[in-house]
Order: structure tokens, then C-alpha cells, then sequence
């Protein structure tokens, strides 16, 4: 175990300082801020529908004179509700003391709704004025923006960081069986603590970037009042997004270096990974679709198959509301894979990390004894 320990803090040693880990981990921290203070600048409407049922305008115009407000008059709240329903409506006035919405309403309407309402009663009467009270006529998607919204974002952070992180692992042992590095190596240490210490160590850098990232965005969302809307639970969706990180990397980790170790150039990596890198590639369309579809029948059961599982739960957690079971019985399906994956890759390795020249085939290495 000493062994691994070393070979582990020679990697984060050695790949720590280099300048394109530096340089990667400052481009995306600046990414991840930016993305959370795009919304407050970029994502604010330019028009909004507003209904109305037995009340009168509002002067949201002189409120807000860049954005374009269109008024529609309707008999009776059935008709507007159906109205808002089909989406051809932002909001409804009723009566002059409710708006209907479906969903959650949009923070700056609704801050313009209410203030106005407040400045016309309080010019006409002078005394104390009730808010508008907000009910919401659909299904309650309170958060759902916001859910849907952390979902891709965490889609694209796993995949980049999953995909990056099993390369680096494959090109390492690429290095040092091209080099012979590794016959050196293994003349005091086991194969198994060599590949151990590779992974552990380049999945702690991996680590550090992801955790770097989270911290980043929850403090920009914080800053740029982003936070305001997250659903509640957030600290226990960020812990599953590392845990199955780790299971993620593990499992892909280990088959990059039990691949790698069939080549001996750089210049056959590529091809080598390509099934490893077809199948990430898959799992990121996979939890890239749960992020529309978070309760559908495809993300629910990829959800639960390894190594689907490692980047669509995730997913799922952030978009929605999972059961407790499921995401048990996903992390148990989860580790179980790793654990064979890791038995797996390592017989490989080790079999394989040594011979040099030409590729080696899978199966004559499988059959080997």
C-alpha cells in the first residue's frame, strides 16, 4: 500500500505543476463563473403577455420602458387559465388582487407586478395595500428552471472531466510502456500498485477540479443572486455529483489503463480507446436526454445500469426528485462494477504493460495464464 501511496503522489507531483493543468483548471473556473452570471445579463425577456380578468392595467410600461408589454382582456378566469396553460401567456391579473401563473412566475415580472399594483392602490387610497398573491395554475414546477439548469451544467462537467481524466490515465501508461519506464518501475513495485497509484493519483487531480468547480459556481451563484433560485437539497446534490464522479472515474478510469497498456505509441491510443470512448460518448447523450426527461422510462433505467448510472444519476438527482431505493440500488449496481472492472483491468495490465512492439490483442491476453 506504500507502494500505491508513492506512485500516486508522484502523478499529482508531477501533473499538478505542469502549465496545461494550471491553465485548464483557471479556463474552466472563469467558465463556471460566467456561466453563473450569464442569466442576470443574458436571459432577461424582452416581452411579456400579460392577461387580465375583471381588472384594470397596470402601468408596467412606465416601470420598465426597454421591455415591450402586450395586454389581453379576458371574460372569464377559465378562459385565461387555458390561456396560460397553452403558453400564450406570462401571467394573468384577476381581479385585482391575484396573478396566475403556471409554474413559478418570472422574478422580474413578478417584482414589476407587485410594485406597480402597490404604487396605483396606494395613490387611490393611501392606506395599507395586500400583495398580489401568486397561485400557480399547472403542475408545480417551483425550481424546475433551475433544476433543469444545474442538470446540464453537470452533464457537461462530468463528461469533460470524466472523459479528460480516463485519456490522461491512458496516455500515462502509454508513456511508460513506450519509454520502458515501467520495466524499471516494476522491478520494485507490483503492477496492480502501479496502475492503483496512476488512477488514485490522477483521480485526485480530477477531484480537485471538480470540487474546484462546485465551489466556483456556488459562490458566482451566490454573488450573482442565481443561489435565490435553487431547489432545496442542494449540499446533497452536490456530494452525489462527487460520489459518482469517483465511480464514474474508477470504472473508465481503469478500462482506459487496461486498453492503453495493449500499445506502445502514442499514436495508437486513439484507436485503442475508441469503444472506451464510444461508450462515454453514449452515457453523455444518455444524461444529456434525462436532463429534459429526468422522470422518463430511458433516463429511469440507464439511470440504474453501470456505467450509465455514473453520469445519468446524477443528472436525475439535479432535475428531479429520485427515490431514496433507486439511488441505492444504483450505487450498489455502480460499485459492483468497479469492482469487477478494476479485477478486470488489472489482470490485463499486468499481463500486458510488458510487451512491447506490436499491439497486443485482448483476447490472447484474456487467454493468457
Amino acid at each position: 500500500m506504500n507502494a500505491l501511496a508513492l506512485v500516486a503522489r508522484r502523478e499529482i507531483s508531477t501533473r499538478i505543476r505542469t502549465k496545461a493543468f494550471i491553465v485548464s483548471l483557471l479556463v474552466t473556473i472563469l467558465l463556471v463563473a460566467a456561466a453563473a452570471f450569464a442569466p442576470k445579463f443574458l436571459d432577461r425577456p424582452d416581452k411579456y403577455t400579460v392577461g387580465t380578468v375583471n381588472a384594470q392595467r397596470l402601468p408596467l410600461e412606465a416601470a420598465a420602458p426597454d421591455i415591450e408589454f402586450a395586454w389581453k382582456a379576458f371574460p372569464d378566469e377559465g378562459t385565461a387559465r387555458k390561456a396560460l396553460l397553452d403558453g400564450d401567456l406570462d401571467a394573468v391579473l384577476v381581479g385585482d388582487a391575484r396573478v396566475l401563473t403556471d409554474g413559478e412566475i418570472e422574478q422580474e415580472l413578478g417584482v414589476l407586478l407587485q410594485s406597480t399594483n402597490r404604487e396605483v392602490k396606494l395613490g387611490a387610497s393611501g392606506v395599507r395595500i395586500e400583495p398580489l398573491r401568486m397561485e400557480s395554475v399547472g403542475a408545480d414546477t417551483r425550481y424546475q428552471a433551475a433544476r433543469t439548469g444545474i442538470a446540464v451544467v453537470l452533464v457537461l462537467v462530468l463528461f469533460m472531466l470524466l472523459i479528460g481524466q480516463a485519456t490522461m490515465v491512458a496516455m500515462g501508461v502509454v508513456e511508460e510502456k513506450g519509454s520502458r519506464i515501467v520495466e524499471i518501475l516494476l522491478t520494485s513495485i507490483r503492477p496492480w500498485q502501479l496502475l492503483g497509484g496512476k488512477i488514485v493519483g490522477l483521480g485526485a487531480l480530477g477531484l480537485v477540479n471538480l470540487v474546484a468547480i462546485l465551489a466556483v459556481g456556488v459562490v458566482a451563484s451566490v454573488g450573482s443572486g442565481l443561489a435565490t433560485d435553487f431547489p432545496p437539497g442542494m449540499p446533497g446534490i452536490v456530494a452525489g455529483v462527487v460520489v459518482w464522479f469517483v465511480l464514474g472515474y474508477a470504472f473508465f478510469a481503469t478500462l482506459a489503463a487496461a486498453l492503453a497498456s495493449l500499445v506502445s505509441r502514442q499514436e495508437e491510443v486513439g484507436n485503442v480507446m475508441s469503444p472506451l470512448t464510444m461508450l462515454i460518448m453514449i452515457t453523455y447523450f444518455v444524461a444529456f436526454y434525462a436532463t429534459a426527461e429526468p422522470t422518463g422510462t430511458l433516463a429511469t433505467v440507464m439511470s440504474m445500469i453501470p456505467p450509465f448510472s455514473s453520469m445519468v444519476m446524477p443528472v436525475r438527482m439535479a432535475a428531479a426528485q429520485v427515490p431514496v431505493w433507486e439511488v441505492g440500488l444504483a450505487f450498489a449496481l455502480m460499485a459492483a462494477a468497479v469492482v469487477a472492472v478494476l479485477s478486470l483491468g488489472a489482470k490485463v495490465y499486468e499481463r500486458a504493460v510488458l510487451r512491447t512492439g506490436a499491439r497486443v490483442r485482448l483476447g490472447d491476453v484474456l487467454r493468457a495464464k
